[in-house]
């Protein structure tokens, strides 16, 4: 992904910050972060990513109220969202895609695993031509 396209990682711990960032910069992507979970709508706002990554642990607010609260807001209801979460139970799953997260991953998660899903939430739909 040579286009530098950006994401937003919305996560709070600096392992896994980092480990994204060093990932996804890699393949091109400019990656920038937030941490907290209460104004975390208000930054994907502010810095329009092309995509996001979104732990479900947040301070201040889960995951799933921001995912539902960016699908609830016609300017970002088709942006693709990668939820991550340590919690890999099939209601977590459920949860998640029932809420529209584009695409769901546990952690731990291999490097492989993490560049193929951002690749393939961030590829342009295959819709008409334009």
């Amino acid at each position: 992904m040579s286009d530098g396209k950006r994401v937003l990682l919305i996560e709070d711990e600096p392992n896994i910050i980092e480990a994204v960032r060093f990932i996804l910069s890699r393949d091109g992507w400019r990656v920038s972060t937030h941490s907290d979970g209460a104004d975390a709508v208000d930054a994907v706002r502010a810095r329009a990513p092309d995509l996001v990554i979104l732990d479900v642990m947040l301070p201040d607010r889960s995951g799933y109220d921001i995912l539902a609260d960016l699908r609830a807001d016609d300017a970002m209801k088709e942006l693709p969202v990668l939820v991550l979460t340590a919690r890999g139970q099939q209601k977590d799953r459920d949860l998640a895609l029932r809420l529209g997260a584009t695409e769901f991953m546990v952690k731990p998660f291999s490097n492989q695993a993490l560049l193929e899903a951002v690749r393939l939430i961030a590829a342009p739909s295959t819709g008409a031509p334009q």
